[in-house]
């Protein structure tokens, strides 16, 4: 096996967008990330609750001509 193949695994420090800053390992000596635990929306609880039942509705009414001039043929 080929030796000395693998990149350098050391200390990692990883800044987030919101100003949070920690650190890990990785290959990299400084790591930039736009969520992180602590403003990512799922781990704060603002996470918004998407309207699935508008865009059905939008969905039916934008393919509805569609699905009656196949049915008339």
């Amino acid at each position: 096996m080929r030796e000395n193949i693998h990149p350098k695994f050391g200390p990692c420090e990883v800044h987030c967008a919101c100003g949070n800053t920690f650190e890990t390992r990785g290959t990299k000596n400084v790591l930039k990330v736009e969520t992180c635990s602590v403003c990512h929306p799922f781990w704060t609880g603002n996470h918004k609750v998407l309207d699935t039942a508008g865009r059905i509705e939008r969905f039916n009414r934008k393919y509805a001509a569609a699905k009656a001039n196949q049915t008339n043929k």
